[in-house]
């Protein structure tokens, strides 16, 4: 029998997998551990953004094992490098991307810390997701907030914290801080917190209107230094009239001085 035609029923069924977009469950526990998401989303973004090869996306399926779709987990946020980032996924396989995420945060709740700090940290290390960092926004079983961990001869070993609290992410080439239920991503080039969409939107928005503000002042200083600029060539046309009429009125003096008497008395 043609070996072909034993393949072609298997492949037809790998094909026909469906592989569900979504759960229909809320992106978080609570407002707070949503916000906290979606700052930290809009953060990466906006830091990574010029970087056409590296995608940041929140609460999406990853699927890590073809024809398999219970082989999934949605991290609250992945950081995937060396793919397309053009365009947005519906869902993310890692045999069709032929790549796993660099970095994975989970933002956690006392209702997930036993699953986030055991079988997605088991899972994460096997699928060799470089860096991996566990945030409690809340504060409410994870002493300092965060946790980290990092991909050391394909063992996850803890990420020890900097002098100043921080953790360092060598795959994103920045700090970690934890700011009330916020984490922030420190730039090491400003050494300061990269601002999540919302407030990168609002201080472009100020610095439009101080540009604005600025534009129109220097009309208004270009409009008062053309009105001096006119005012001054006024004058100098007055200055110009009255030294003209100084100079015609001493050519009349001498015309009239060439008609006196040698006594110097006018004529009768």
């Amino acid at each position: 029998m043609d070996s072909t035609a034993l393949l072609e029923p298997i492949q037809a069924t790998v094909a026909e997998v469906e592989y569900p977009e979504s759960d229909g469950e809320p992106m978080g526990e609570s407002g707070i551990h949503v916000l906290a998401t979606l700052h930290l989303l809009g953060a990466l973004r906006y830091f990574l953004r010029e970087y056409l090869n590296i995608y940041v996306i929140a609460d999406m399926f990853l699927y890590y094992e073809e024809g398999n779709p219970r082989s999934v987990k949605a991290p609250d946020v992945m950081v995937v490098k060396g793919i397309d980032a053009s365009y947005e996924r519906k869902s993310f396989k890692t045999w069709e991307e032929e790549a796993v995420p660099a970095v994975i945060f989970e933002v956690s709740s006392p209702s997930t810390a036993i699953e986030d700090m055991t079988s997605k940290h088991s899972l994460y290390e096997a699928l060799q997701i470089s860096e991996y960092f566990i945030f409690d926004p809340l504060g409410e079983y994870l002493p300092g907030q965060i946790r980290g961990f990092r991909l050391e001869r394909n063992r996850y070993l803890p990420i020890r914290p900097n002098s100043d609290g921080t953790l360092t992410s060598y795959e994103l080439n920045a700090r970690l801080r934890v700011e009330d239920y916020l984490l922030r991503i420190i730039d090491p080039v400003t050494n300061k917190p990269v601002p999540g969409l919302n407030e990168a939107m609002y201080e472009a928005e100020r610095a439009m209107k101080r540009a604005e503000q600025e534009a129109q002042r220097a009309e208004q200083e270009a409009q008062r230094a053309e009105q001096e600029a006119q005012r001054a060539e006024q004058e100098a046309q007055r200055a110009d009239a009255a030294e003209a009429e100084i100079e015609r009125q001493r050519q009349i003096i001498e015309q009239l001085r060439k008609h006196l008497p040698e006594n110097g008395s006018p004529m009768e």
